[in-house]
């Protein structure tokens, strides 16, 4: 796993504005956080939202168990070839029950930060190189519920946002 950090000298990437609004990687099994990576081309992205999502889990992912922690893993949004990007429009789109309840927390609805969190969201995964894009609901199973979005680049730059709260 790569964990990139910036140059304070260099202008704000969106992945560091997002990184601002949701987080910094981490294992903290709660909230949110923003990992990157280069994953090559063709890789089948699966495998990759899991072991970020384990990753960010972190110890809590064996105290319960991975039967629960999978109990809740779903795909519910492929971006399909095509289609103009508007995150925040296909996030809300999103038929899943799960995972709509969850998409205004993501959005950050009825708080200060909303405006700031669409526009950053929209930076990365809106972005024209962007040519793949899921979404996942996430949880425990329980009490705890989320989405993890993972993104790629034709670069190979892939971003991860995983929020998970209770």
């Amino acid at each position: 796993m790569v964990f990139s950090t910036s140059d304070p000298s260099q202008p704000q990437s969106a992945v560091t504005v997002l990184r601002s609004i949701y987080g910094a990687p981490s294992q903290a099994g709660f909230g949110s956080a923003v990992f990157d990576d280069a994953i090559e081309p063709g890789t089948d992205l699966e495998p990759i939202a899991l072991r970020y999502y384990q990753h960010f889990v972190g110890k809590l992912w064996e105290q319960y168990g991975e039967s629960a922690w999978m109990s809740a893993w779903q795909q519910v949004y492929v971006r399909p070839d095509g289609l103009q990007p508007d995150i925040v429009a296909e996030l809300r789109a999103i038929g899943d029950r799960a995972a709509a309840q969850f998409v205004p927390i993501l959005l950050l609805v009825e708080t200060d930060d909303a405006t700031k969190a669409q526009q950053a969201l929209a930076e990365v995964y809106d972005d024209p190189q962007t040519t793949d894009l899921r979404v996942y609901t996430v949880g425990d199973g329980a009490a705890m519920s989320g989405l993890l979005l993972l993104g790629r680049q034709t670069t190979g730059e892939t971003i991860i946002l995983i929020s998970l709260l209770d």
